[in-house]
């Protein structure tokens, strides 16, 4: 390894978690991974060398910085603690980097649980998607204390193409609720709009073309417009995540008062998409709704 070159834990190789171990292997990092099925950690190590822990504390024995991205709450928590879990393992003065979109409540837990262990934390959930991961261009939201922040950036810039500090403890976390809240809003209006479209006989490719330039315009215009026109789902953000990652801002919503009543609305769009089998549709799959 090269003097820049740390010793690193990942934990979690799903769709996202895959790719972003790749991308600190190939820039000369020791990865060592874990996964809750073991024959995804053996090929990933296969593809791009490191090694394979039995258990999370044996990833986490030696490393620098502990990443997890994991389902929710739950899985995190089993993976976290107890004798196995990678907070029995990491050695004083690492950093735990949690990547999982969760709950505000479990990132100041794991603020404190890490506190108490005498390592560092981050909240960090990710925005970009499965083609970000891929890519090494996702925007990452942190929350934590600012020398843990200074010392994981530059790990996380392997695989990112922004990565900021929002403010202490949770507030990653409440960051991307905020991401979530928007992208749902943006999408209904987006999946009216193409819908209304069609309906007067546009050619809603040229439409898309046109109204993506001006103040219409937007990321999710530019990257599902024209597969939204084009009936194309089987792709993407999953509708079964985007719920529980709305479930988890409308919880926080709830618990402080705020209105959310469009996220409920549109997170009802998704619970009906769900009915008619659309688990795994991509989020934009909304104006499926409409055409029906």
């Amino acid at each position: 390894m090269s003097n820049s070159s740390k010793n690193i834990a990942y934990l979690g190789l799903g769709v996202m978690g895959y790719p972003m171990a790749g991308h600190l292997a190939a820039a000369g990092h020791n990865v060592v991974v874990w996964n809750r099925t073991s024959a995804k950690a053996d090929a990933w190590v296969g593809e791009h060398g490191g090694s394979a822990a039995a258990t999370p504390a044996a990833a986490a024995a030696n490393a620098d910085y502990v990443f997890l991205i994991l389902g929710n709450d739950e899985s995190v928590r089993s993976v976290a603690y107890g004798d196995d879990g990678v907070l029995a393992g990491m050695r004083p003065g690492a950093v735990l980097v949690d990547h999982t979109t969760a709950s505000a409540e479990l990132a100041l837990e794991l603020a404190e649980a890490a506190e108490a262990a005498g390592v560092g934390f981050l909240d960090a959930p990710v925005s970009g998607g499965e083609a970000g991961a891929q890519n090494g261009v996702l925007t990452v939201m942190c929350g934590g204390q600012q020398d843990h922040f200074d010392s994981a950036k530059p790990v996380i810039d392997t695989y990112a193409r922004a990565t900021t500090l929002l403010g202490p403890a949770s507030s990653g976390q409440l960051t991307k609720m905020v991401n979530q809240i928007s992208i749902a809003g943006a999408l209904q209006g987006l999946s009216e709009a193409i819908n209304f479209g069609a309906s007067v006989g546009l050619d809603m490719n040229q439409v898309v073309d046109v109204i993506s330039q001006g103040a219409a315009g937007s990321w999710q215009m530019e990257n599902r417009g024209k597969t939204m026109a084009a009936d194309e789902f089987e792709f993407g953000f999953a509708i079964e995540h985007m719920r529980k990652d709305l479930g988890i801002a409308i919880a926080e919503a709830e618990r402080r008062g705020v209105d959310v009543s469009l996220t409920k609305q549109v997170d009802g769009y998704y619970a009906e998409l769900m009915d008619m089998g659309g688990q795994r549709w991509d989020t934009s799959a909304l104006i499926r709704r409409l055409t029906r």
